[in-house]
């Protein structure tokens, strides 16, 4: 005869105090209560924050709410199945976030609902717990709910929902003091949030969402740069066959670095520079759950950099995307993967026509380069082309000695070059002034002005100007050098 099963739960102190270390950043922890904010159709969240006296954080939403038992059962560890069908709008996927979520950055958690006249509070506090040795869920009554952070503001709405965070011990970890710890970390919550839901916060394909911190309104930041990007290809449609919805798949090429300023290169290149932040960006339900990674469909490199591809799935095809409890990783399913995998070439193009364009603008064997690029047995050399026209005119105005000096001066230039800060600068996206010369047109144009008139003297000048359209930097300026050439004849 078989044995009967044995009832067997996890040891709740031990379970909860585990669970703490999945990974969770704030930003992330963050976020994922934000999802369920947004489930319960939130318009409006507002995320309070203080250090002083009792540091705590507190979220607190306009959605539709919880009544006793929907609260009860949200407060469940594993309180959703992972396989079961989902309303469209749903960012949730475990039943875990909330709770794992919340309590991976602080120890105790509450948890206040309101619909209409109807309050509910529930808490877990892992002090209690471990006193207990059960999964003791406290009940919260009306007198300890107004006593918290953040339930008057929620008891003046109509109905909505207040997550609150206190005894923080996560926060600290590695900060001299708990309310710097602080301070520091909102402010990269805030620049997460503004990333992560930028498509609710702009009102892109959903409901226009408010988010607020300690009431400064969060702006949507677009990593695609779409007023100035370009699309490379018609939006890419793939269909799992048997499942619902549509994997839906939009290329974008940056900017080249030239054409940004040095705050937008900051914005869009961010710590990790434009190289490190290619590639996919995966969004659920218009929710950024991962982005900066190619899946090893091609390797980063430099001139990829400006490709970034957006990848639009539903939540009907979560278990094929192997989403994680955190909501930060995503990976393709192959069927997926092997179309990704087709036009992967079409969706990087843009990009590295960008810098191949201007490798061919600076290298190109028909112009009369400034600098020549020399390749000898140890490596690649620059070296300033001395046979340049201006040069040559400057050595014909000066002595012996003098062009001696000069010619050594020159030797010193290329034998100095600061190759690899250059490298460093632009491998980390620096903007290098230099390539922009609107500076320089009129210095530029005074030497051409000169070699237009030592040319017309010595009666070349029609050789001299069809040579000029070869030469930089004076072939960049062309139009410019012909209105002179005109003023110059006319002036005599």
């Amino acid at each position: 005869m078989k044995k009967p099963d044995i009832d067997c739960p996890p040891y709740a102190p031990i379970l909860m105090e585990s669970t703490r270390a999945v990974g969770y950043s704030i930003e992330s922890a963050i976020a994922d209560i934000l999802d369920n904010s947004i489930a319960a159709g939130a318009k409006e969240i507002q995320i309070l924050y203080n250090t002083m006296p009792k540091p705590y954080i507190a979220i607190i939403d306009n959605g539709k709410g919880m009544n006793e038992k929907v609260i009860t059962e949200a407060m469940r560890y594993g309180s959703s199945s992972p396989i079961e069908e989902r309303e469209v709008g749903d960012l949730g996927r475990y039943g875990l976030g909330m709770k794992m979520a919340s309590l991976s950055q602080c120890k105790c958690l509450s948890v206040i609902s309101k619909q209409g006249d109807q309050i509910q509070g529930r808490r877990w506090d892992l002090n209690h717990i471990f006193e207990t040795k059960s999964w003791s869920l406290e009940q919260l009554d009306i007198d300890e709910m107004e006593t918290l952070p953040g339930s008057e503001l929620l008891f003046n709405l109509t109905q909505g929902t207040l997550v609150l965070w206190q005894d923080l011990d996560k926060i600290k970890t590695g900060s001299l003091t708990l309310e710097k710890a602080l301070e520091d970390k909102m402010i990269a919550v805030k620049q997460h949030l503004e990333l992560v839901f930028h498509r609710y916060l702009s009102g892109d394909g959903v409901k226009r969402l408010t988010i607020m911190i300690n009431g400064v309104k969060l702006v949507p930041f677009d990593p695609f740069f779409v007023s100035k990007s370009t699309v490379v290809m018609d939006d890419e449609k793939i269909d799992i066959p048997g499942r619902k919805g549509k994997v839906i798949v939009t290329p974008y090429v940056l900017p080249h670095p030239s054409n940004m300023s040095k705050v937008e290169l900051d914005s869009y290149g961010g710590k990790e520079g434009l190289r490190s932040l290619q590639g996919f960006y995966i969004y659920r339900n218009k929710r950024l759950l991962t982005w900066g990674t190619w899946f090893g469909l091609t390797r980063k490199d430099e001139f990829t950099k400006l490709a970034r591809v957006k990848v639009d799935i539903p939540n009907s095809l979560d278990d094929l995307w192997t989403l994680d409890i955190k909501k930060s990783t995503a990976y393709p399913p192959e069927i997926v993967k092997t179309r990704l995998k087709q036009l992967i070439g079409t969706m990087t193009s843009g990009s590295k026509r960008s810098w191949t364009f201007r490798q061919k603008r600076e290298t190109s064997n028909t112009t009369i380069h400034v600098w020549n690029k020399i390749e000898t047995r140890d490596g690649i050399k620059y070296i300033v082309n001395q046979e340049h026209p201006a040069l040559e005119i400057l050595f014909d105005r000066l002595g012996e000695e003098e062009r001696k000096l000069l010619k050594v001066y020159l030797d010193t230039v290329q034998n100095n070059l600061p190759l690899n800060n250059l490298h460093i600068d632009l491998n980390h996206d620096a903007k290098i002034v230099n390539d922009n010369r609107n500076d320089e047109k009129q210095r530029i144009l005074f030497l051409a002005k000169t070699i237009i008139k030592d040319a017309i003297r010595d009666g070349h000048i029609d050789e001299t100007m069809k040579n000029l359209e070869i030469v930089e930097p004076f072939s960049e300026y062309i139009k410019d050098i012909e209105m002179v050439y005109k003023e110059v004849k006319k002036n005599g």
